[in-house]
């Protein structure tokens, strides 16, 4: 245990925070205290740290929904000076946008025979601690990359911190080739301390929602199309200034074009933009689409959302294929059957919107086509869709 009250005049330490902070915007929650009491002590062994080749053990956050492990971290991670020890930072970024940095990284030593010891290296040479929020593994080529990666970044002394909805041990569940996934797991219950924040609590979800919780999410008539529009025009209007709208029906994304309702300059400071929501999730996106669209405006509005529940059936399925057939027909050349409802593939993606739009603090107008409670009541992916709900529901209010 580290002396931290010689440094207390010096920092001030996660665990002050979080008290200064109860009663006011945070709620006694006995379940979080064995998190604070252990994100405290990491921050004393970071902050102390003397010899740059001790290994310091990270921590990895996991329990459902809102139950305050981003909060937590960002808490940390907020006290932490911006230089720590031995000149070097720190770094907190959502899980998407690390493993985009790191395929960006790949593509700039493409030819080079063995280019993640290299990527490792400038990134343990920057900081010596990272933070990643909702690490959720799903894509098989992620699931490869990480145990050669997060060595590399062991061994040069990295600490990681992650949140996750997901226990350790069972990260990409079901997963191709998981077998092959198991060393990286092995690799974090060595370097980090696996917490439960087990609470009954969703601090998102605090009392029963009502029509007026919601501020930024319009529930539109089932004639949606008419009454979303009708809506959104107003409401667009009324967000910005019609000299600052661009002419523009379509903007490029990662090379590809999206149709676009309408715009402002993406330069502006209150950069403002309308998607319809097939434009944006029924067609082949990734999150590096959305990763693009929340850096680029302040506000997006989402219409025309519609229901997106369905029953779970069987499909054949090409091995690595990642999206549904569009005729929703199972295909008899598929190496595998996997399980979903024939809206997964769009609801996936939403999630995916959802996470970026939220992580970036970007303000979210949705008009949908069932109360917001009913959107995802049936399907395959009702664990990850708790977390959207619970995060729309805080985003609405501000």
């Amino acid at each position: 245990m580290f002396d931290s009250a010689s440094y207390s005049s010096k920092f001030i330490s996660p665990q002050q925070v979080y008290q200064s902070q109860l009663g006011k915007k945070l709620v006694d929650d006995p379940s979080q205290l064995e998190a604070v009491s252990a994100l405290e002590e990491l921050f004393w062994q970071i902050t102390q740290q003397k010899d740059s080749t001790e290994q310091i053990k990270g921590l990895y956050l996991w329990g459902d929904v809102g139950r305050g492990k981003t909060f937590l971290m960002d808490l940390f991670y907020d006290t932490l000076p911006t230089k720590i020890t031995f000149n070097k930072g720190k770094l907190r970024l959502h899980f998407h946008r690390f493993m985009s940095r790191i395929h960006n990284a790949l593509k700039e030593h493409s030819g080079q025979q063995d280019p993640l010891p290299i990527i490792a290296k400038a990134l343990a040479n920057q900081f010596s601690i990272i933070c990643i929020d909702e690490f959720f593994v799903s894509d098989i080529g992620d699931a490869m990359l990480l145990a050669g990666l997060f060595t590399c970044l062991f061994d040069n002394g990295v600490v990681l911190v992650a949140t996750s909805n997901t226990p350790v041990e069972r990260l990409y569940e079901n997963g191709l080739a998981r077998h092959k996934f198991l060393p990286f797991i092995g690799l974090l219950q060595q370097h980090t301390q696996s917490i439960n924040l087990s609470g009954e609590r969703d601090h998102r979800i605090q009392h029963q929602l009502s029509e007026s919780d919601i501020q930024t999410v319009f529930n539109a008539s089932p004639n949606i199309g008419l009454a979303a529009k009708m809506d959104f025009s107003k409401l667009f209007s009324e967000l910005t200034p019609k000299s600052n709208i661009v002419n523009k029906n379509s903007i490029n994304i990662c090379h590809r074009d999206i149709q676009v309702e309408r715009m402002t300059d993406m330069k502006l400071a209150n950069s403002v933009a309308w998607f319809n929501f097939y434009a944006l999730c029924a067609g082949p996106r990734s999150q590096l689409d959305y990763i693009e669209i929340a850096s680029s405006f302040n506000t997006v509005m989402v219409s025309d959302v519609p229901q997106l529940s369905g029953k779970v059936r069987g499909w054949i399925k090409a091995r690595g294929t990642e999206d549904g057939m569009g005729d929703n027909q199972a295909i008899e050349t598929g190496e595998r059957v996997i399980s979903y409802a024939v809206n997964d593939d769009m609801t996936r993606r939403f999630i995916s919107l959802i996470d970026e739009l939220y992580d970036q603090g970007v303000r979210l107008f949705l008009s949908t086509q069932v109360p917001l409670a009913e959107l995802y009541l049936e399907g395959a992916l009702t664990f990850e869709f708790r977390r959207t709900f619970s995060r729309l529901i805080e985003m609405s209010r501000g």
